[in-house]
């Protein structure tokens, strides 16, 4: 292909040249045709009717290759969670509009049973390539091991599986990747806003933070890195740090109000700090706190992760400390970018990840 093209580009300078002929407007004689130049203009003409065949037939091919006509399969966890309704239709739309793929999306219900049934069914219907955001990263080995059987690609996103599994792929060469981010950059950014403000979060004074955790789900990564890397951003710094309250809110704004309602009414003004897994929660905790009229970044501090819209809003009213962008669009296309190589045959790494952004007023 290569050697055709370049025999085109040099017919194609060499008409040019004879099309900008010189400057002076005398009429010359056209030179004899020789049977040498008429040998060379026939394999010329046959080189550019070779190199249109050929790119008439990339350019027939070039849809499958850029993923018209792929049919991808996406299971999300659970359809009403904040971020993932982002990432989700920002998937979808970039599939479609940037590639062409046929996008079927599938809502797991928060049940990894009902997303296992869906696994199998988008199997048995022959998808190219899965993307698959799981209700439980625990279950990502037998999830991959399936898809490996059935020859199909799968991309898994927002869930990060376990370093062994990552390993297991590449040394196996399973046909599977995870998209998303370090959640351990986001809790470190959690803590570094803390650390940020005029009294690094000690605002009694008392020469210590004392803070309440809500965490997501302590079964996935990223509430057990946000969770631990939070804190230890703290002491890291210097700090000494108390934890009164940490329980699983399952990054849900109602439990992340309740929650917080229920440290509050237990450890009242002692709580200077609260770290929310995610944005959700942090927005519920929000309500508790002004319910008690706490006064924010003046008595309490709140930070969250995800900067959803409401929470960036909050943030600029003064009602919200801090959240560390989870940037969805990056990831989304990121993901979106990988399934199409993969269902295309194309060799991808076993793990790409978009950096966190701290976002405060």
């Amino acid at each position: 292909m290569k050697k055709v093209l370049a025999v085109v580009l040099a017919s194609m300078m060499v008409l040019s040249l004879a099309a900008c002929g010189g400057g002076d407007k005398k009429e010359t004689e056209a030179p004899k045709e020789t049977p040498k130049a008429t040998e060379a203009a026939k394999e010329t003409q046959a080189a550019t009717e070779a190199a249109k065949e050929t790119a008439e037939k990339a350019t027939e091919a070039a849809p499958a290759a850029n993923g018209e006509g792929l049919k991808i399969g996406v299971c999300i966890y659970k359809f009403d969670d904040n971020f993932m309704t982002l990432y989700r239709q920002e998937l979808q739309k970039y599939l479609e509009e940037t590639y062409g793929a046929e996008v079927t999306v599938v809502d797991g219900k928060g049940d990894q049973a009902e997303q296992t049934n869906q696994i199998d069914n988008f199997i048995s219907q022959g998808v190219d390539v899965l993307i698959l955001n799981l209700v439980q990263a625990s279950a990502t080995e037998t999830v991959a091991k399936t898809c490996a059987d059935a020859g199909i690609p799968a991309v898994f996103i927002n869930r990060e599986p376990d370093a062994t599994e990552l390993e297991r792929w590449e040394s196996e060469g399973v046909a599977a990747t995870y998209v998303g981010a370090d959640a351990r950059q986001s809790g470190t950014f959690q803590g570094e806003i803390i650390l940020d403000t005029p009294n690094k979060g000690d605002i009694n004074g008392d020469g210590k933070v004392s803070y309440i955790m809500l965490i997501g789900d302590p079964e996935n990564v990223d509430a057990q890195y946000r969770t631990e890397f939070s804190v230890k951003a703290l002491t890291d710094a210097g700090m000494e740090v108390e934890e009164l309250f940490a329980q699983r809110g399952d990054w849900d704004q109602a439990k992340g109000q309740e929650l917080t309602a229920n440290a509050l009414a237990q450890f009242g003004d002692q709580i200077e700090v609260v770290f929310a897994n995610n944005d959700a929660m942090a927005l519920g905790a929000i309500e508790a706190i002004e319910a008690e009229d706490r006064k924010m970044n003046e008595d309490i501090y709140l930070v969250g992760v995800d900067a959803l819209d409401e929470a960036t809003a909050a943030i600029a009213d003064g009602r919200m400390t801090g959240t560390v962008l989870n940037d969805h669009m990056g990831q989304s296309h990121t993901a979106a970018d990988v399934a199409i190589k993969m269902a295309n045959g194309e060799k991808v790494d076993t793990k790409y990840t978009v950096d966190y952004v701290k976002v405060t007023e």
